[in-house]
């Protein structure tokens, strides 16, 4: 461990110690400088689990994670036990202890945790998942990773600095689709591809004109259950809204990434892994509806454009969110009808169109586990059997406790869930600023753009929070 880790840590003590409301429990690793584990499991027939965030989303996550009894929970964290969906845990699983802030679990518990479940609003997945990280423990967070580009770098140093299995929850990745994917990268299938049209059609409440607002909510009664200090976490701490919690903290900038990084997750992560696509260069907002200070746009189109990457040639990819999101299918790829006529291919609510160079076919795909396809078909023959895969035999979550209990590996770690949210990141930066923006990709910062590059860093930690973001080396 080097000096200014150790230093960073003592540091911790003193101030978090000093200023975190309500937080008088201090990790012992912290104190004594010391790792807790070396992030390496002996054999075991179980992974103890401790959940943070037990409603929303993890009421299916921590099932999933616990799929044939590999792991069990021994400890539930959340600011509301009160919320949506944290019953099905409560129930499936009784008995288990019960905590607000993840900080005093992880300390009083440490020796029974192997692994860590965040599934929680976007800008609280860093601080759980680094502390967690740094005392040994494997860690599942779901998509998109965090909630600014500078976390997501920290915790892929984070990932090799400790040593510890990770996986990011974009479920998709792993799954025969994701399989397929490949297949038909080392086919040839999916090559030169040098167009990428992605799209994800309104299904939330900022997307929708009539619930817009560019203010933020006025001041609610917070309810009982709810410890809204630790709900904010690093963030600024507005009054209590129900506007943001349980479920709508995805439409602020504040604390959420909007659609793109709500879905971005689940359309384009085969194209970025499989095509190295790293970031970006340049982002130019072709469409941003109703920019606000408070809310994500009303619809957003941006367009992306993408270096060359070895043997890959430069690909410029278009993302649309929102109106108008679906894109126009050049006649050469639509189906051929019996009378002669042309049909265009049907698109659903989300997806991907991949351009080759030479024009031969293109290849489409929905999101999540949406498997691709050839288009036209005629051309789908010629490459049925880079198209047939079998799916895995362990799912996303699964693959997840096998990998901690060594056996196998998860699709997703951080270096490349964290990679992609990088990306994702950038673009919002975009959408925020509603104006082009130019990337360095050896420096990882923007050329000549204060303004942006703060957003790189994201807003200062609120006041007890600080030390965690020294903590990534």
């Amino acid at each position: 461990m080097s000096p200014k880790t150790r230093s960073n840590r003592r540091d911790f003590v003193k101030k978090s110690a000093a200023v975190a409301a309500g937080f008088t429990i201090l990790p012992s690793y912290l104190v004594s400088g010391a790792r807790a584990q070396d992030g390496k499991l002996p054999p075991s027939k179980r992974i103890n689990l401790a959940v943070i965030g037990v409603g929303g989303r993890a009421a299916r996550v921590v099932p999933e994670i616990c799929a044939g009894g590999k792991a069990h929970p021994v400890a539930f964290c959340d600011v509301d036990f009160s919320a949506k969906r944290v019953a099905d845990n409560l129930k499936t699983y009784p008995g288990v202890r019960q905590f607000k802030d993840f900080r005093v679990m992880l300390e009083e518990m440490d020796k029974d945790i192997d692994a860590v479940s965040v599934v929680t609003p976007d800008h609280t997945h860093f601080p759980a998942a680094i502390l967690a990280m740094s005392m040994g423990k494997h860690v599942y967070v779901e998509k998109p990773l965090t909630h600014s580009y500078r976390e997501a770098d920290m915790l892929m140093r984070a990932e090799k600095r400790f040593n510890v299995v990770t996986q990011m929850g974009n479920q998709g990745h792993t799954s025969g689709a994701s399989a397929q994917f490949q297949r038909m990268v080392e086919h040839g299938v999916v090559r030169d591809i040098t167009k990428v049209e992605a799209w994800k059609s309104a299904n939330m409440f900022f997307m929708d004109a009539a619930g817009r607002f560019s203010a933020y909510p006025k001041e609610e009664k917070t309810p009982e259950a709810l410890d809204w200090d630790l709900w904010c976490g690093p963030a600024e701490k507005k009054p209590f809204s129900a506007r943001y919690h349980p479920f709508d903290w995805r439409a602020f900038w504040l604390y959420g990434n909007g659609m793109l990084g709500d879905w971005g997750a689940h359309i384009i992560d085969f194209v970025h892994e499989s095509l190295q696509l790293g970031q970006p260069t340049r982002i130019t907002p072709l469409r941003i509806d109703d920019h606000n200070d408070v809310l994500f746009p009303l619809s957003s189109h941006l367009r992306m454009q993408f270096p060359r990457r070895g043997e890959h040639p430069p690909l410029e990819l278009t993302w649309r969110d929102g109106a108008d999101c679906l894109p126009q299918i050049p006649e050469q790829f639509h189906e051929k009808q019996p009378d002669g006529s042309l049909e265009a291919p049907k698109l659903g609510g989300a997806g991907t169109v991949l351009y080759r160079a030479d024009g031969k076919f293109a290849v489409t795909r929905g999101s999540h586990s949406g498997r691709s396809h050839v288009i036209p078909g005629d051309q789908a023959e010629e490459h049925a059997q880079a198209l047939e895969v079998e799916n895995p035999p362990l799912g996303h979550a699964p693959s997840f406790t096998a990998a901690c209990m060594d056996e196998g590996k998860t699709r997703s770690p951080f270096r490349i869930g964290g990679d992609l949210t990088k990306t994702l990141m950038l673009g919002v930066i975009c959408q925020h600023l509603n104006e082009e923006l130019h990337f360095d990709r050896e420096t990882e910062r923007f050329v000549g753009n204060d303004r942006a590059n703060a957003l790189l860093d994201g807003p200062p930690p609120r006041a007890g929070w600080e030390q965690f973001y020294k903590m990534g080396g």
